[in-house]
């Protein structure tokens, strides 16, 4: 099973049962896939190997960082036509992708505060120059908000009640969940569509809130997804991994397992190689060297 998202592998655990004995082996492609599969593991609930694809250096490094960084604000500009030098971008999750928004928001001009619930990604993103504050905080600054966390509500009725006029929302995440909806509709008197994949919610007060491709994926309602030239490693990593599987698979247990380096470092020299580039390889006393642990002890 080649999945992304979880959806597939869920679907056969729960509604097409009669296919597990089947099943050598699956690919997910999506941190969120990732989170369900390893909640299937921790309730005994998956029955076969899954390499988590995601979590491949080849792809979250350069997919998730580059692919969606820039997707997402690609959407973000076509649905809104907006301008973002010397805008509050507050950018929700400083994960793989949340990084890569953050980052390219501030390369056109933004200023970006993130918020986040793991204090090792708030401190990185400290780190990395960015204000960091919580979203109850960040919601009465912020002129654009763009989640990556991967959770639900991230964005709710208490962040709506304190937004600016004319604050725009939009979602990064799989799925359509981390902007609450919901609690939108209700809050709001009047909602219109002012734009193709962006519609107007009227606060009591008269304040407008704008949401762009009612809370789903940024980059694909809104623009065309990644470039060819980031995805390529990821699906290179999918179809290495599935032929991986088809050779091992019914050797392993289930459970969620990482991409082989072997096929890290066989995607990231193919990638080099048809840009062009050659890097250096360790000469054989570099590798001796490596290997032991005596050298460099004593002159040894």
């Amino acid at each position: 099973i080649l999945d992304d998202g979880g959806d597939m592998n869920a679907m056969v655990h729960r509604e097409l049962q009669s296919l597990l004995p089947k099943v050598v082996g699956a690919c997910e492609e999506t941190t969120t896939g990732v989170i369900r599969l390893r909640a299937m593991v921790r309730e005994g609930i998956l029955k076969y190997p899954v390499i988590a694809v995601n979590e491949a250096q080849t792809k979250w490094d350069f997919d998730n960082v580059y692919g969606t960084g820039q997707s997402a604000i690609d959407g973000v500009l076509r649905a809104t036509n907006i301008l973002l030098a010397g805008k509050v971008v507050v950018v929700a999750g400083y994960g793989h992708v949340g990084r890569g928004i953050a980052e390219r928001a501030r390369g056109m001009g933004a200023r970006v505060v993130v918020t986040e619930v793991d204090p090792v990604r708030a401190l990185r993103a400290v780190m990395d120059g960015f204000s960091v504050m919580r979203m109850e905080e960040a919601a009465r600054v912020g002129d654009l908000f763009i989640t990556a966390t991967g959770n639900i509500d991230v964005i709710r009725r208490e962040h709506f009640e304190v937004m600016k006029d004319g604050a725009v929302l939009a979602n990064a995440g799989h799925f359509n969940v981390e902007v609450s909806v919901r609690d939108l509709e209700e809050v709001a008197v009047e909602k219109r569509r002012v734009r193709p994949n962006l519609d107007e919610y009227r606060m009591p007060d008269g304040r407008r809130l704008y949401l762009i491709g009612e809370g789903r994926l940024v980059n694909l309602v809104a623009a065309e997804g990644h470039p060819s030239e980031v995805m390529d490693m990821s699906f290179a990593n999918q179809a290495l991994s599935l032929e991986y599987l088809a050779g091992r698979g019914r050797e392993m247990g289930p459970g969620v397992y990482p991409v082989p380096r072997e096929i890290d470092s066989e995607v990231a020299r193919l990638k080099l190689e048809s840009m062009g580039i050659r890097i250096d390889e360790l000469t054989r006393e570099q590798e001796e060297y490596l290997r032991s642990w005596r050298a460099g002890i004593g002159g040894a």
